[in-house]
């Protein structure tokens, strides 16, 4: 075979492009496992050893990825919840305008803490209570998310955070709809709820003075 018989090997750029696809692939199947294993089995039963075979990888490519329990699982709570976000901003263009809307958005508001992603947050916080290790790495990623939240309930009741009171009836907004989310975690508390979340409406429609529209 003489040197122009050679088959060209395609760049390395090309080369790398598959195994870039593969290893995102193999990171994202994990982060998707983590949160089902917190879920399923809680802080104590998800392993790493546990979220690889979930997950459909080797326990060294889980480790490859992240090299402890306490990154993996934060990292796959910190990814649910960019995930959410971005839902939460498809659902604010469908919610309704008019007297209906500040309804609509606490219902939105709790529903925040009623899926998967506040579950899967729920089981790093107790355990982290316990762990200052993983305290360490939970702490931060809590006090983003809940500034993230704050800002997001802030735009969806289109309010003025700068006149007296209303940052503190968005607090107690967000902590009646995190124990509405502790609620439910035993059993369907979904009647009690519809009753609350509208109650709580009217009291935010009293409360609360809404910015000018432009």
């Amino acid at each position: 075979m003489t040197s122009s018989d050679t088959p060209e090997r395609p760049p390395a750029a090309t080369r790398r492009a598959p195994q870039q696809d593969r290893s995102r692939a193999t990171r994202q199947r994990l982060l998707d496992a983590a949160v089902e294993c917190l879920v399923e089995y809680g802080w104590t039963g998800t392993t790493v050893t546990v979220v690889a075979q979930r997950a459909g990888v080797s326990r060294g490519a889980a480790q490859h990825h992240f090299p402890t329990r306490e990154a993996l699982t934060t990292a796959a709570v910190a990814h649910v919840t960019e995930v959410r976000a971005a839902d939460i901003q498809r659902e604010l263009d469908a919610l309704p305008e008019g007297e209906l809307r500040t309804e609509a958005v606490v219902e939105l508001i709790v529903n925040w803490f009623i899926g998967v992603p506040f579950r899967a947050a729920l089981e790093l916080w107790v355990a982290a209570s316990a762990d200052p290790q993983l305290r360490e790495l939970v702490a931060p990623l809590e006090a983003r998310t809940g500034r993230r939240v704050h800002q997001a309930a802030v735009e969806l009741l289109g309010v003025d955070e700068s006149a007296p009171g209303v940052r503190e009836t968005i607090q107690a907004t967000l902590d009646m709809a995190r124990g509405l989310g502790l609620a439910n975690l035993l059993s369907d508390d979904s009647r009690r709820r519809r009753g609350i979340v509208r109650q709580w409406a009217r009291v935010l429609d009293t409360v609360l003075t809404r910015e000018p529209p432009d």
